[in-house]
């Protein structure tokens, strides 16, 4: 069977260009938050998302309406409330049962009210995404947004990046710190919405944090991370896809989180034995010193 042969069919097409896309931002964003400690936000933001599309759902709306407001809505929120921009686990973890509650209360009033009954997958859809049944349209959209939100990344990742290393210096220095802190979890709500696409609200924390935790431990300069983390985004949507169409019991969504855990387990496995290698060498080199001492 040719692997490539998939590659001529639109839907096809239509996943890798929406996922490619959709796996940069995400490895760009996951880079800065395992840089910032701010994981947990994304997974509860993954719920957000889930949460704000059966609000929209049950309004009778575009679900991606509600994904796009409650995410980013609620990620500004948590920025404003946490200290220097960065929400704190208290603030996370209150916003995280009561959208837990809300989830649980739209799911309700959307198979109440009617509305599932033209639309029954839609629920499950969000969960754990649909990226093979996405639009030619619908991808071309999701590829200009998320150039829009890597833009916006790349014009505040460097007084970003000095923010989260040293906000102390940072501030003293002049950079907006608070103020990067809340577009920074704006863009994170909205990276969120758009990785539901992929992967769902369900899994998407392992496109989003599994790549960029592997770059961190595959290399500590900052930019070199940062790009390693979206090139392996990349890889995992690519294999994850690939695996999918060749195996169709495989869901595209598991597809792409085994690899990227893969990826993230691989690294681990990695730094371990670079760890113990440099560990064994300055016992290697002092069992060889006494016989050039010998020697002379």
């Amino acid at each position: 069977m040719n692997p490539f042969a998939g590659l001529g069919l639109p839907f096809v097409q239509h996943a890798l260009l929406a996922g490619t896309s959709i796996a940069v931002l995400a490895g760009l964003v996951g880079y800065f938050l395992v840089l910032r400690s701010q994981v947990f936000a994304g997974d509860a933001l993954s719920h957000v998302a889930y949460a704000g599309a059966l609000a929209a759902l049950a309004a009778g709306l575009d679900l991606r309406f509600g994904l796009f407001a409650a995410t980013i809505g609620v990620g500004l929120v948590l920025g404003a409330l946490g200290g220097r921009g960065g929400a704190d686990d208290v603030v996370i973890g209150t916003a995280f049962a009561w959208v837990l509650g809300l989830g649980v209360f739209f799911l309700a009033l959307y198979t109440t009210s009617g509305g599932s009954a033209s639309n029954s997958t839609a629920s499950v859809s969000v969960l754990f995404g649909s990226i093979f049944g996405i639009s030619g349209h619908d991808a071309v959209v999701a590829a200009l947004v998320a150039a829009g939100l890597v833009a916006v990344l790349l014009a505040i990742g460097r007084p970003l990046l000095f923010a989260t290393l040293d906000p102390s210096v940072a501030a003293a220095r002049g950079v907006p710190v608070r103020l990067l802190g809340i577009l920074f979890l704006g863009v994170v709500g909205a990276t969120t919405a758009e990785a539901s696409q992929v992967v769902g609200a369900l899994l998407l924390f392992g496109l989003v944090a599994a790549p960029a935790a592997a770059a961190q431990r595959l290399t500590d300069r900052p930019w070199r991370a940062l790009w390693l983390s979206a090139a392996l985004a990349v890889l995992s949507v690519w294999a994850g896809l690939a695996l999918a169409y060749a195996v169709p019991a495989v869901p595209p969504s598991f597809g792409v989180v085994a690899v990227a855990s893969a990826a993230y387990a691989g690294s681990v496995l990695l730094d371990l034995t670079r760890r113990r290698a440099s560990s064994t060498t300055p016992a290697t080199s002092a069992a060889a010193s006494p016989p050039s001492i010998a020697r002379r």
